[in-house]
Order: C-alpha cells, then sequence, then structure tokens
C-alpha cells in the first residue's frame, strides 16, 4: 500500500479555514474515574462515551467483581471489544467444536483455541453471532474497557441493572431482556461475587 501525502499546510479540500468554519460537535476528554456510574449487582459500569455522543459505538470501564461470570451469549448483530486494564479475566470468543452447555470456560473451538485467561493487554473482540463470555476468576476485581457496537449498549445495561437490583435477580426477566435486545443466552449469568470461577 501506497501513502500520499498532503501538500504542507493542507487540511483536506479546502484548507484549514474551511475546515474549523464547518460546525462540527466537540469531542469529549474524561479524567480517571469520570463518567457516569451504573451498578449491575455488584458489577460497576462507567459511562464514557456513549450513544449520545457517538453514532458508532458505546465505550465504557467496566469493574468485575471476583466470581463474576456473565454467561456465553451471542449477540444477532453487535460487535464488542473487551481490552483487560488491571486483573484477570477469562475470555471466551468463539464456537465450541460441538453444541455445548454448562461450563463454558471448558470448551475448545474447531480450530482447538480454549479460552484464554488474559492479564493486562489481553483483547477479545466478538463479531455478530460469536459465541463470547468473560468472568473474573480470581480473588480481586478486574478492570477492562468495553466497547459495544453500534452505540446504544447503555440502554440494555440500565434494564438489567434494575434486574440484579432484586435479590435473587428473576432469570426469566433476564432471559426476557437479552431477547429483546437480540442476545442468546447460551450458559447462565452468574453474578456470585466471592466465589471464584475455577469452575
Amino acid at each position: 500500500m501506497r501513502w500520499h501525502r498532503r501538500p504542507s499546510g493542507s487540511a483536506g479540500h479546502g484548507g484549514p479555514e474551511r475546515a474549523l468554519a464547518a460546525p462540527v460537535a466537540d469531542g469529549v476528554t474524561l479524567r480517571p474515574s469520570e463518567g457516569p456510574r451504573l451498578a449491575l449487582g455488584p458489577m460497576t459500569v462507567t459511562y464514557k462515551v456513549t450513544g449520545g455522543r457517538s453514532a458508532v459505538a458505546s465505550t465504557f470501564e467496566v469493574v468485575v467483581p471476583p466470581g463474576w461470570d456473565v454467561g456465553a451469549h451471542v449477540h444477532d448483530h453487535g460487535e464488542e471489544i473487551f481490552y483487560v486494564l488491571e486483573g484477570e479475566l477469562d475470555l471466551l470468543a468463539f464456537a465450541p467444536a460441538a453444541p455445548r452447555s454448562g461450563d463454558w470456560q471448558s470448551w475448545t473451538s474447531r480450530s482447538g483455541e480454549t479460552v484464554v485467561r488474559g492479564g493486562p493487554g489481553s483483547l477479545a473482540f466478538v463479531p455478530p453471532g460469536c459465541p463470547h463470555a468473560f468472568s473474573n476468576p480470581g480473588t480481586r476485581p478486574a478492570r477492562m474497557l468495553f466497547q459495544a457496537a453500534p452505540a446504544g449498549h447503555e440502554h440494555y445495561f440500565e434494564e438489567l441493572a434494575e434486574i440484579l437490583a432484586e435479590v435473587p435477580p428473576d432469570d426469566r426477566a433476564i432471559e426476557a431482556l437479552r431477547f429483546r435486545h437480540g442476545i442468546t443466552q447460551l450458559t447462565p449469568l452468574r453474578p456470585d461475587v466471592g466465589q471464584a470461577a475455577h469452575r
């Protein structure tokens, strides 16, 4: 691939004056810990950039408590990225070689891939229709950057927060919520703080 340099001082069609004169929305800059917070049971989600700002994706910082298991599931249309910032997470982003249920941590893909236990810098990319999950197998909270496309995943989080506020949460309500959002749950959501996921 060849890259072509613009002439010095050029800023696209019409030069810098035209680029700066065009009306555009301001961007967003946030300091550490800034952004609205939402409790999903024991898990905390901090909104960074949501559908009110981006037409492409919603971005969150998520603190995952020990023992939390989101359960394997599939999105009909959305793409997701999970990027570990602190601690460790078990990450799944493949279809099992044979139809499976129960413990997704033991799944193997058709190519022999297994679940990754990833520390800081580990990433999972999930295309539409790909089974995926994350859990915290350790004894300390883990922190990750989570991005969901298209934008608007915060609306799902807000509905889920209401369900998880009940103890115990209503599994049928979670199933109905996920159905409305084009999500098929393959294994159960387990918001069990303190129960490390060494299963």
